[in-house]
This record gives structure tokens, C-alpha cells and sequence, in this order.
């Protein structure tokens, strides 16, 4: 199998390492294969891709869309580095609220796997990064679109860098809190 799936501490999440295969002419790797990811549990009809390059102290996030347009995401960093994180919002979760983060790299190629009900964000680590993700479930719909504060004393992310470092849109900067914010995920036990 070219894929090693590791679930997270949080319910859903996934930590994918695609083996990679390097040589002197370089590498070569698988980045998804249907029937590996769906032996792992990530049943997902991807429907976009999207790619964005940042400079460091840049964070994106936290981001996600309500149902019934919810997304889920295939996180991967193609350069440089980045804190890639998740916030559990599915109300009625034992982990409601709760966060994981994980580095993602270039060199590395992991990805992380982020379901529907997570809020999601990065910060860029180095100097230049360059991410591209596979969204699930629904496209881009800015009318569904939300986001939770980055810095919400409620969730509590350690993030990696000092807060005078980090660089965010207007939107992001004023987004609400965890408790004030629009959700409308429900945890499933599975």
C-alpha cells in the first residue's frame, strides 16, 4: 500500500504519509488513491482543488462551510512549512472545541485529513509556502462560508509562532469566537 493512515486523537481526523519514492532523478509519489482511503474510512467525492502560496506568519483560517455545504479537506504542503490545525465544532462531540495540529512539509509530503465539522486554518512556517487541498462534500459557496476566531482563548491553540509574527485578513481578524460563532454540525457516533 502506498499510504500509511494514522487516526488522530480527535474522532475523523486522518494523518496521511504517501510513501514516497526517491532516486537521483528526484521522487515520485502517490497523493490519493481512491480504494487505499476508502480501506482507511476517508470516503470522500472530491468535488475542488485549491492552491494557495504564503509567506511566513501568514494564517489562513479558521475556515469552514455550513451544512448543507459543508466541506471536508485533503490537506498537503507541496513547499516549505506549515501548523496545520483542526477545531472540532460537531456539536454533542465528546471533543467539541478541542484542537490537533500537525506540521506538514514539502520534503515530508503528509497530509492531513479533515472531515466535515472541523474548522480548519495553517500557519506558514517558512519563509515561502505552497498548499493544495482536495475539498469534499460541496464547492466553494461564500454564502455558507464561516470563520472562528484564530485566537479564541475558548480553543486555546498553541500556535507556533508569537502573535506579533502573524499576519491575517480582515476577515479573519474579526471573525467570532467558538461560542458566538454559526454551526450547525452534529457529532454522529460512528
Amino acid at each position: 500500500m502506498p499510504f500509511e493512515f494514522e487516526h488522530l486523537h480527535i474522532d475523523g481526523l486522518v494523518l496521511v504519509r504517501p510513501r514516497i519514492f526517491r532516486d537521483d532523478r528526484g521522487f515520485f509519489m502517490e497523493t490519493y488513491k481512491q480504494s487505499d482511503f476508502e480501506r482507511a474510512g476517508i470516503d470522500a467525492l472530491f468535488v475542488q482543488d485549491n492552491h494557495s502560496r504564503s509567506t511566513r506568519g501568514v494564517l489562513r483560517g479558521l475556515h469552514y462551510q455550513l451544512n448543507p455545504k459543508a466541506q471536508g479537506k485533503l490537506v498537503r504542503c507541496v513547499r516549505g512549512a506549515i501548523f496545520d490545525v483542526a477545531v472540532d465544532i460537531r456539536r454533542g462531540s465528546p471533543t467539541f472545541g478541542r484542537w490537533t495540529g500537525v506540521e506538514l512539509t514539502g520534503e515530508k509530503g503528509h497530509m492531513l485529513w479533515i472531515p466535515p465539522g472541523f474548522a480548519h486554518g495553517f500557519l506558514v512556517l517558512t519563509d515561502v509556502a505552497e498548499v493544495i487541498y482536495k475539498v469534499s462534500g460541496a464547492e466553494y459557496s461564500p454564502e455558507q462560508e464561516r470563520t472562528i476566531l484564530w485566537n479564541d482563548r475558548e480553543v486555546s491553540i498553541e500556535w507556533p509562532l508569537e502573535d506579533e509574527e502573524i499576519v491575517l485578513s480582515d476577515r479573519d481578524s474579526i471573525a467570532p469566537g467558538l461560542k458566538e460563532a454559526e454551526i450547525n454540525f452534529t457529532f454522529q457516533n460512528q
